[in-house]
């Protein structure tokens, strides 16, 4: 899997982990916004960007390569997990399997309720994932994620390179996820991010994040849809800068 790296080593490490259908150029401006005090570790996952070459094959198989990677790059230093959506489902995943590598984690947007007809919707999926090869189409689908203007070609160029097998098994996991039962007795801090103009599976799923694990933080965030950290980036690399700066239990 392809790690970007950046920021001073020996300083508390940050792993940035990205959506479904984007990849790690989704966290350039937090990534530039944290990299003076802390490690920046952005893999481009499974399927997606640099990584395209690799299939997704499950979300189990994507956390064991994370392990390693941790432990790897960055052995001996819990670190701090920040996920959007897919990226957000691997986020708790990793916290609930392997507490002792994640001191504390930001989950924005992770769906966590099995979706109704997901066999239909992967079939659907299936059909149309040759479309993503079009700009044209690319460009449509990028509206739905806040795609800006500056990272139009990176958006169209991974979405290109997704093959239909790592688009089909990551949406399938995706949908079918739930919570995994170890969530509940991570130690660490969790703030549980959703955008309050997102559907209400999401915010529900939220709002189950949050009450399986009722020390997190929920934070619902008015007038925002799927894709806080692209919408406003601004108002999100200022919140997270300063949730990072706040007391760890």
């Amino acid at each position: 899997m392809y790690v970007a790296s950046s920021g001073p080593e020996n300083t508390s490490p940050v792993l940035l982990l990205h959506g479904g259908g984007v990849a790690g150029w989704m966290w350039e401006s937090l990534q530039q916004q944290l990299e003076s005090a802390h490690l920046t570790l952005v893999p481009d996952l499974p399927g997606h960007g640099h990584s395209a070459a690799e299939p997704y094959v499950s979300h189990s198989q994507t956390v064991r390569e994370l392990t390693q990677i941790l432990t790897d790059m960055v052995p001996n230093q819990p670190v701090t997990v920040i996920g959007f959506s897919l990226g957000a489902q691997l986020a708790i995943q990793l916290a609930s399997e392997h507490p002792e590598l994640v001191r504390q984690v930001v989950i924005i947007s992770a769906q966590a309720k099995t979706m109704p007809f997901t066999k239909f919707t992967l079939k659907l999926l299936g059909i149309t994932a040759p479309l993503a090869r079009h700009r044209w189409f690319a460009k449509l689908q990028s509206r739905e994620l806040f795609i800006s203007p500056r990272q139009m070609e990176n958006y169209i160029r991974t979405s290109s390179s997704i093959t239909r097998e790592s688009l089909v098994t990551a949406v399938g996991e995706n949908m079918r996820f739930r919570l995994p039962e170890e969530w509940h007795t991570f130690p660490g801090r969790a703030l549980v991010m959703v955008g309050g103009r997102e559907g209400r599976l999401m915010r529900d799923s939220a709002r189950a994040v949050h009450a399986a694990l009722p020390r997190s933080e929920l934070e619902v965030v008015e007038g925002l849809a799927h894709g806080i950290p692209l919408q406003r980036p601004e108002w999100f690399n200022q919140r997270i800068t300063a949730w990072l700066r706040e007391r760890i239990i």
